[in-house]
């Protein structure tokens, strides 16, 4: 069992590297196979003596078409699929409603509690987690998870995994979680900023269509500095990002879209990124 007081996660030396090199997202570009990517997006060092890192979020309902993605992501024919429902507070509903996702599709699916003790779990984080093929973290409370997976070791777990290919993912608190930082409801009252894992660099918020105070709350932040730019998803809209680059822009829902939010001129932009439907 990895045991620590709440270190500071190594992920957040990588984002403050990479501050002087972020860039907006300035065009749409078309490869030899027809795969769109979007240059100028903040991208981190390639790491070409590790697997290659994947990440799939969704602004909100991560549910069986985008397991479906993830599944094909990791190669394997019948991967492992784990659920962290650590923003849910291990919700009992939480679980049961990743396993009906699940059910249509060849996955083995597997769900981690955090609220656990050691005599009736054997095994550490590290021995779970690193075993699967992917992982799937739940929505809820985004600064609760934080805290969760920093006191016990997790997110230096979800790292690890990250570098060696397992797919990693999530809606809401589980998209949330990935990049330097975002709009939570964690806190009473009103929106406000949660600092997250940092593997992806930049801003995110989900829920973009589906709360109102999302969309003019992300953009003040962003026109006023306070927040990096970044990508705001729909419900049932996502991206799947390689390493830290957009790979694809995908959805379940037609009217369902993906935006990049940035500053150009001195005023607040914000792109539409059209998805594919998965």
């Amino acid at each position: 069992m990895i045991r620590r007081e709440f270190l500071v996660t190594s992920a957040l030396g990588t984002a403050g590297a990479l501050a002087n090199s972020m860039g907006g997202a300035e065009r749409l570009v078309h490869d030899a196979t027809g795969v769109t990517e979007y240059d100028h997006e903040p991208m981190a060092p390639m790491r070409t003596e590790r697997a290659t890192r994947k990440i799939l979020i969704a602004g909100g309902g991560f549910r069986t078409g985008f397991i479906k993605y993830m599944a094909e992501l990791t190669g394997k024919a019948r991967p492992r699929i784990c659920y962290l429902p650590s923003a849910s507070a291990d919700s009992p509903q939480s679980a049961l409603g990743f396993y009906a996702s699940c059910a249509p599709l060849n996955v083995e699916p597997f769900v981690q509690n955090v609220f656990i003790e050691s005599l009736s779990q054997k095994q550490g984080w590290d021995e779970v987690l690193l075993s699967m093929d992917a992982i799937v973290a739940s929505g809820g409370n985004t600064l609760n998870q934080q805290a969760i997976w920093k006191a016990q070791g997790i997110d230096q777990v979800l790292r690890t995994a990250w570098d060696r290919g397992i797919v990693l993912g999530g809606a809401s608190a589980g998209s949330l979680c990935w990049f330097e930082e975002g709009t939570t409801d964690s806190r009473p009252k009103a929106l406000s900023i949660v600092k997250c894992l940092g593997f992806l660099p930049g801003s995110h918020s989900p829920h973009y269509d589906a709360e109102a105070g999302r969309r003019p709350l992300y953009q003040k932040l962003i026109g006023s500095g306070e927040m990096k730019p970044g990508y705001a998803c729909d419900n049932d809209a996502g991206i799947y990002f390689e390493e830290t680059a957009v790979k694809r822009v995908v959805s379940t829902r037609k009217e369902a879209k993906v935006y990049y939010v940035s500053v150009t001129n001195g005023k607040v932009s914000e792109r539409t990124l059209e998805p594919d439907a998965i």
